[in-house]
């Protein structure tokens, strides 16, 4: 087994140097070519002053030069921050940067428009991965490098003293508190996962694999180190075809994909929009999901039409990878929910209850997790890190460290667990974690918010849409608040539907009466 991710570039690069290694729109670079790339990012980034153990932040749009630096990242020993080239630069995208301590930051001549909203402090330097008029490129704030300097570095590399424990990469998700917070994974972490990956799904050099999910989402890992672990093609799904049904039958079937995976709620609207007939996308061998719960009406109706590839239904939180999984071995009870499954290899998983009790068969409680995909912590807050990553609940004798996971299972007779919600306030939208906490605080920031509540309205193909209660001191256009949250907040987080309403509800001790807001929404 390869120990650290980039040896896995490193390996095909010397087995498959002449291979595809990446497919970006009508561009394409070698196992070779990608490696000599990463090698130069590397070399640079050295020369800056990168050292193992730093981060590196990774703010552009998804492309074969972004899956090379993040290979350069973590050849100099330092880990990748992937952030959201669609969040707001000046709130989302500065807080990330300051918070995990980013001195340099990958980036694109096409985002130049946000780095004046980027922060100063930390930061130093920005360095251009995409072709550009070096001319163009001067900004004030920061020690810009082209990517015409990059090309001139030389493509030899040293090894650096990583070993797999070290971090490789750090995965900002929404944080309860308002602030996002900083998932630790280490190489070992993301190996052990994509190991299983590789085996379960029987890769080889030949499949042609898609990735769909955006960098900063932790669905783009086995996408990205499945295929360079056998020497695969990667197919990197562009924003038209991201977000067109219609887009995504044509990208499989005109690059004859054979494994994809994404969120429940892309295939709901591929089946329901896509114009799929009978036998569709038939190079397809591989067909899984994960990240929200995938509705079974749908998801028996697309089985029926695109019967011939395997369908894996892929459980776990970012702090896990993915540690269960489920495959459906023909099209279910539209009334009946896909269970999440069992552990993957390398991960044991046990639910207790609310006494921290072993939970029988058929009995609710909460999903805890050890093993090799467990994350190392939270970036820089050992408190909420001691209270997910705990001994062992039962006062047993593990090992290591367990992952309480917040969410609610049960098994059910055949073995496999059946998700039944979160214990908290948490929610999932088109596949994305959110706490609907940081929407409420985003929505405080405004001068004439009073006071707020957001809920989740259930939804089939989205597993949830976002309702915002909002109560106001003075007048304002419900265009003009989600403006403003524009500014605040990535897309997937804004509010579907904003209701003003002149009071909240209250419980007896004063708070917000949330049952009863959503009382109003059953009615």
């Amino acid at each position: 087994m390869n120990y650290l991710l980039h040896h896995l570039l490193e390996a095909s690069a010397l087995k498959h140097g002449e291979r595809v290694a990446v497919v970006d729109g009508d561009r394409s670079c070698t196992y070779a070519e990608l490696d000599q790339l990463s090698n130069r990012i590397a070399n640079h980034l050295q020369t800056a002053g990168v050292r193992q153990g730093d981060r590196v932040g990774v703010y552009l749009q998804k492309s074969l030069e972004a899956v090379a630096g993040l290979y350069g990242i973590m050849k100099t020993g330092a880990a990748y921050v992937p952030i959201d080239p669609n969040a707001p630069a000046s709130s989302r995208a500065s807080y990330i940067i300051e918070n995990c301590d980013i001195r340099l930051l990958l980036t694109s001549s096409e985002m130049s428009e946000q780095w004046s909203d980027l922060p100063s402090g930390m930061l130093e330097e920005l360095v251009v991965l995409d072709e550009s008029e070096d001319g163009d490129l001067f900004d004030e704030k920061f020690r810009v490098t082209t990517r015409s300097q990059i090309d001139k570095v030389d493509p030899s590399y040293e090894p650096t003293g990583v070993i797999g424990q070290d971090l490789a990469y750090v995965l900002y998700t929404s944080g309860s508190t308002g602030a996002p917070k900083g998932v630790k994974l280490s190489h070992l972490n993301a190996l052990s996962y994509v190991r299983w990956i590789v085996d379960h799904f029987e890769l080889t050099e030949f499949d042609r694999i898609s990735n769909h999910p955006p960098l900063h989402f932790d669905m783009s890992i086995p996408d990205l180190y499945g295929a360079a672990w056998v020497g695969a093609t990667l197919y990197l799904v562009g924003p038209k075809a991201a977000v067109f049904p219609i887009q995504i039958k044509r990208f499989i079937e005109n690059n004859e994909i054979t494994v994809w995976y994404s969120v429940p709620s892309v295939l709901s609207m591929l089946l329901q929009r896509g114009k799929l007939e009978l036998g569709s996308m038939p190079s397809l061998r591989i067909l899984t999901f994960a990240g929200e719960v995938f509705p079974s009406k749908f998801l028996k109706e697309l089985m029926e039409l695109v019967p011939h590839p395997r369908y894996i239904n892929q459980y776990g939180p970012t702090e896990t990878n993915v540690c269960t999984y489920y495959e459906v071995p023909e099209p279910p009870d539209p009334d009946a929910d896909i269970p999440i499954g069992r552990a993957i290899s390398d991960v044991g998983t046990f639910v207790v209850t609310d006494d921290d009790r072993l939970a029988d068969p058929g009995e609710t409680g909460e999903l805890v997790v050890r093993g090799s995909t467990v994350m190392r912590g939270y970036w820089g807050d050992p408190e909420k890190t001691g209270k997910t990553l705990v001994p062992d609940p039962l006062g047993g004798e593990l090992p290591d460290l367990v992952y309480r996971t917040g969410d609610l299972v049960r098994m059910n007779r055949g073995g496999n667990y059946e998700f039944l919600g979160r214990r908290d306030n948490q929610i999932k939208s088109r596949g994305y974690r959110i706490e609907l906490g940081e929407i409420e605080t985003a929505l405080y920031g405004h001068a004439l918010v009073r006071e707020c509540a957001v809920l989740p309205v259930p939804d089939d193909l989205i597993t949830n849409r976002i309702l915002a209660f909002v109560a106001l001191d003075g007048e304002l256009e419900v265009h003009e608040l989600k403006g403003y949250l524009q500014d605040r907040l990535p897309p997937y987080m804004l509010p579907d539907t904003i209701e003003y309403a002149e009071s909240l509800p209250k419980t007896s001790t004063g708070k917000i009466d949330r049952q009863a807001l959503s009382a109003q929404i059953s009615d």
